[in-house]
């Protein structure tokens, strides 16, 4: 509540109404996006105040523009065209229609996280969904970002993480293939510097490890030519597998691929099974065993907790289900 010997500011205005201090700005100057019930709160706040804001400020504000940057860390430019990262734009564009603001995909070179504050210095930028989140990228948020991001993957204690459940998903595809009866299961694994990916791999080497069997890994990149690869890898250092669980869709079928190139079945020699469950797992021949991943529901969630601009858990984890199909 505000003193009796001096005028309401805009951050008695976001405490009453519980939310961001940008919020508030937003609906005062009536620029920006808001969600309507925060902006008849912030306006309920305004009316309880009497709060009347500087002109200046008001001016400075509406030449801010409006626009929800995706920033997708990876080595090349080339991950911008992942259909992982289609779907990521395509819901955080459906989280934006409410309001007035409009989705930017962006490229931060792995080996730069400092790019991001350039990304920082657009005026335009209200709020940025990190995708392939890493460390160096968390340490590297410049403070004038600070509340306005959340990440698809790894968080911090300043920036809030939603992901899939991969270690669940990952023991699930696991146990399946033991339970019929495959023993020689090898992994292809995402890339080392995805910290995220590595859930995955610590519960195949834990199932595996507790059922006294060896641990077989060969490096994944999520594309389906590294698969290919991998699949001639792997039967060049263990002829004897009988499984492959890798760690995307498209990385399966192509294992699926480049086996079959040197004449293996599947799933009659070597099971295969993959993660994700993207539209063409059940299209393919055959059709592809995985665990779910609710791409869309992960990302309008981070979408709309930047959007919001309120507080929210610091881990929002999404779960993972087998999905069985006749590939293992």
């Amino acid at each position: 509540m505000t003193s009796p010997h001096r005028p309401a500011t805009l951050d008695d205005v976001a405490r009453l109404a519980d939310v961001s201090r940008s919020t508030a700005s937003r609906v005062v100057a009536g620029t920006g996006f808001a969600s309507p019930a925060a902006r008849e709160r912030v306006r309920a706040a305004v009316d309880r105040l009497g709060y009347a804001p500087n002109p200046a400020a008001r001016a400075l504000a509406r030449s801010a523009g409006v626009r929800l940057v995706v920033a997708v860390s990876g080595a090349t430019r080339d991950v911008l065209d992942d259909p992982y990262v289609d779907r990521v734009v395509g819901a955080a564009a459906a989280a934006c229609a409410p309001y007035p603001a409009g989705v930017v995909l962006h490229w931060l070179p792995l080996h730069d996280p400092a790019a991001l504050g350039r990304v920082a210095e657009d005026r335009g930028v209200a709020g940025v969904v990190l995708v392939n989140t890493t460390e160096p990228l968390l340490d590297a948020i410049p403070a004038r970002l600070r509340g306005r991001v959340a990440s698809i993957g790894i968080g911090s204690a300043t920036v809030p993480s939603f992901d899939v459940d991969n270690a669940g998903g990952a023991s699930q595809i696991v146990h399946h293939l033991y339970a019929s009866g495959r023993r020689r299961i090898a992994m292809v694994t995402g890339p080392r510097w995805l910290s995220c990916a590595g859930r995955s791999v610590g519960a195949y080497r834990r199932i595996m490890r507790a059922a006294g069997l060896p641990v077989r890994l060969v490096t994944g990149d999520f594309t389906a030519a590294r698969g290919r690869a991998a699949a001639g890898e792997l039967l060049a250092r263990w002829p004897d597998t009988d499984a492959v669980f890798a760690v995307s869709d498209l990385t399966a079928l192509g294992v699926i691929a480049g086996l079959r190139e040197t004449g293996v079945r599947v799933p009659g020699d070597v099971a295969v099974a993959g993660f994700d469950d993207i539209p063409h797992a059940a299209l393919s021949s055959p059709g592809l065993t995985t665990a779910s991943h609710p791409v869309g529901p992960i990302a309008a969630a981070a979408a709309t907790a930047v959007l919001e601009g309120r507080p929210v858990a610091p881990v929002t984890s999404f779960p993972s289900t087998l999905v069985r199909r006749t590939s293992a």
